[in-house]
């Protein structure tokens, strides 16, 4: 079997092999990533832009933003590059944020808060409405997820006096 030398480590390197996979894994590691990219299309506006989340497929960019002058959702086609469309889901007399996609895209999870109480929310874009998840729970609510499917949603929430997980297994049509 023949040695490739590219793979090998460098003769000065005499230090401990550890050390030396570090460096190999590294150095492989860097030659597969690309810069980052700061896109433009409307994915980007002068206020900032923030929590984005992929839907698994690839396709949709959710992500928080101000450029509003109210904390928004916002969802960014990345095939067509441009802002999707979501009626329905922001409201003036309340902030959106942390939004979680299912693997389609046709489902967003997200935080709202409203006069210091924050809510789960999940937003289907076939029927353009929201539906809340966290009616009843006490104290506050934050991280949503959702699973690619869209039947469940986790989320950690402080009803019981400290940070716990809750998981809602939500009826699908």
């Amino acid at each position: 079997m023949k040695e490739n030398p590219s793979l090998l480590p460098p003769a000065s390197c005499l230090l401990p092999p550890a050390f030396c996979l570090l460096l190999l894994t590294s150095s492989c590691v860097n030659q597969f990533n690309s810069p980052p990219q700061i896109l433009s299309g409307g994915i980007n506006s002068q206020r900032a832009d923030e929590s984005p989340a992929y839907s698994s497929d690839g396709r949709y960019l959710a992500f928080a933003s101000d450029r509003n002058r109210s904390r928004d959702i916002f969802l960014y086609d990345l095939q067509q590059k441009r802002l999707v469309d979501l009626p329905n889901l922001n409201r003036r007399d309340s902030s959106q944020d942390q939004p979680a996609l299912s693997s389609d895209g046709r489902f967003i999870v997200y935080v709202s808060s409203e006069r210091g109480k924050t809510d789960i929310l999940v937003y289907d874009r076939n029927k353009q409405s929201s539906r809340l998840l966290t009616a009843g729970v006490k104290g506050s609510v934050r991280h949503p997820t959702i699973s690619g499917d869209g039947r469940y949603v986790a989320y950690e929430t402080s009803q019981l006096g400290q940070w716990n997980i809750a998981i809602v297994e939500r009826n699908i049509e």
